[in-house]
């Protein structure tokens, strides 16, 4: 009536009767996950938690890695943006270099300079 023998019929029924031994459970399976995902300290998303699981002896598909991080929140962090801090191409005057290279002035107080640089503390 089905199209499938009647050993088919009993062989799939045994077989999904009882788990199989090397399987591991979704519980036990998001542990690893989770895991993963602190020890990447939530930089990696599921390519490379499914990677890491692979290298580790973990035999899961990445489909299922995939939805339960989904299912279960767990993501990659972000990369943060560029923020350019300097903008060079601007119409605005520039000081003019008054020194020209010159570090060796004729007389005291003649050229004063400074520096931004954040001193090193002593060890």
């Amino acid at each position: 009536m089905l199209g499938v023998s009647p050993s088919g019929y009993h062989e799939h029924r045994r077989r999904s009767s009882k788990p199989h031994p090397r399987r591991l459970g979704n519980d036990a399976l998001l542990v690893h996950i989770r895991a993963v995902h602190a020890e990447s300290k939530g930089e990696y998303g599921w390519p490379r938690v499914w990677k890491e699981l692979l290298a580790r002896g973990i035999r899961v598909g990445k489909e299922r890695v995939r939805k339960l991080m989904q299912q279960h929140g767990i993501r990659a962090r972000g990369k943060r943006k560029f923020k350019a801090t300097t903008d060079s191409n601007h119409s605005l005057p520039v000081a003019p270099n008054l020194l020209q290279r010159n570090f060796s002035p004729a007389a005291p107080n003649a050229a004063w300079t400074s520096d931004i640089s954040v001193p090193q503390q002593a060890a």
